[in-house]
Order: structure tokens, then C-alpha cells, then sequence
């Protein structure tokens, strides 16, 4: 399913902190949206699933097929959160309760959203965790939190996205905290989901070495506008904004 965001703009009182973001995700794509912080590309997914912070006014048109997301009310968003619209946080140690199991995590959604019985959802939970391959996972899924690596936490934390089968998930700066080996492993997993499933992929990071990885295209934001989008290797290659190349050249070793 395709999301179209088109003119978007939020302000908090007289401060705008978005003014005016063009982004099309597309089926079975991940679309890269790169920039530094304080850029506005958390904001921009927070608004999607109407999730802003308090006081934060959002204008212009979040399209999902036809329906207007900016139009709805809280109730029916709700129903569009985890079901067909998912997020997966920058940290899973903050993003995920500590004191109850990831089956537990993973289940009580899918009973919100899919009115599965409890072990019906338990057998989809496990078969999600192997699906992001996290090892043993018909005995994983009765463990905590803090009883993972960083690593397999991102896993767990993609999987409780994709539990009730979003057509779009935004995953905002999910590699940050891991280490180079792990992130690698996180991205593939993410391109093979896109690839699989037919997710539209909104993927947010300030790292352009982590959309070359993965992105099919690529959104440059600088103080809350979007200022380039292009197909990755021509953004990357042959940056159009004097931002998307200065962006570019602070990448450590070999400049593009």
C-alpha cells in the first residue's frame, strides 16, 4: 500500500519544525530519509502515526491508499497503529517494557488488532521471532528484555512491528546503537522484509553509509524541508543540493 505525504507542516506554537515534506513510500521499497539531527525526520514519522508531542499542530496531507491519516479521528487512528502503519523505535531498551516477556509484547496487540486467542497468538509470536532469526525462539519468547544483546533486542523490537502485517513501517534510526557487524545484519534483515513482504519501507538515519546499504531511493532533509530526493545511487553519486554533497563529504575515508 502506497503512503503519500505531501505538504506536510507542523508547527508548536509559533515555531515550525516542519515546513513543507514531499515523500512517496512505494510497495516492496525502502525509502531512505537521511539528515542531521534535529532535521525533522523523527517528527516527520511521529506525525504519520499521529504521535506528536503535546502542543504540535500538523497540516498538509498524510495519504494511506485514500484514506487521509491527518483527517482521522484518535480512535481511528488507533486502529491504523501497529496494524497497517508500524514504527520501530531508535532504542529497544526504552521502546519495550522490561518487565514483561517479549511474548508477552508481541501477543497483546495481535489480540487487539487481529482478535487472535491467546494461543493462536503465541504461535504466530514464535514464528515471527524466527523469522527475524533470533535463536531458540520457541523458549526465547518467555524471556525479558535485558536478557538480550542490543542486537537481538532491534530484532525483537522489528518483530513486535511486523506483528499484526503492516503494509508500511517506518523505522527510525534502527542501527544507531549497535555495532557494525550487528547493524549489517539488521539492514539485511530489513531489506529482506521489504523484499518478502511488500512493506513500504520508511527507514530515518543520519548515516548515508547506511542508506547505501539498503535505500531504493533517498530524501535529504535540512531544517525541516526536504531538499532532495532522488534514486539512491544518482543522490549518492551525483548530489543536486550543495547539503546532500557537504552531507556527503563528512563521511570519514574515500569522500563520493
Amino acid at each position: 500500500m502506497t503512503l503519500t505525504i505531501s505538504g506536510l507542516k507542523v508547527a508548536v506554537g509559533d515555531r515550525e519544525i516542519l515546513r513543507g515534506v514531499d515523500l512517496d513510500l512505494q510497495p516492496g521499497r525502502v525509502h531512505g530519509l537521511a539528515g542531521e539531527s534535529g532535521s525533522g525526520k523523527t517528527m516527520t514519522g511521529l506525525a504519520v502515526l499521529g504521535l506528536l508531542p503535546h502542543g504540535a499542530k500538523a497540516t498538509g496531507r498524510i495519504t494511506l491508499g485514500e484514506r487521509d491519516l491527518l483527517g482521522m479521528s484518535a480512535k481511528e487512528l488507533n486502529k491504523i497503529r501497529g496494524g497497517e502503519v508500524a514504527m520501530v523505535f531508535q532504542d529497544p531498551a526504552t521502546s519495550m517494557h522490561p518487565m514483561l516477556t517479549i511474548g508477552r509484547q508481541l501477543t497483546e496487540h495481535m489480540r487487539h488488532h487481529l482478535g487472535l486467542g491467546r494461543k493462536e497468538a503465541r504461535a504466530r509470536a514464535i514464528e515471527l521471532l524466527g523469522q527475524v532469526r533470533i535463536p531458540g525462539a520457541a523458549s526465547a519468547i518467555d524471556r525479558y528484555p535485558h536478557q538480550f544483546s542490543g542486537g537481538m533486542r532491534q530484532r525483537i523490537a522489528i518483530a513486535i512491528a511486523l506483528a499484526c502485517s503492516p503494509k508500511v513501517l517506518i523505522a527510525d534510526e534502527p542501527t544507531t546503537a549497535l555495532d557494525v557487524t550487528v547493524q549489517a545484519g539488521v539492514l539485511r534483515l530489513l531489506r529482506g522484509l521489504c523484499d518478502d513482504l511488500g512493506l513500504a519501507v520508511l527507514l530515518v538515519t543520519h548515516d548515508l553509509g547506511v542508506m547505501s546499504a539498503v535505500a531504493d531511493e533517498v530524501s535529504v532533509m535540512k531544517e525541516g524541508l526536504v531538499v532532495e530526493t532522488g534514486p539512491r545511487g544518482r543522490v549518492l553519486r551525483d548530489p543536486e543540493h550543495p547539503y546532500t554533497r557537504a552531507l556527503l563529504d563528512s563521511l570519514p575515508g574515500e569522500k563520493a
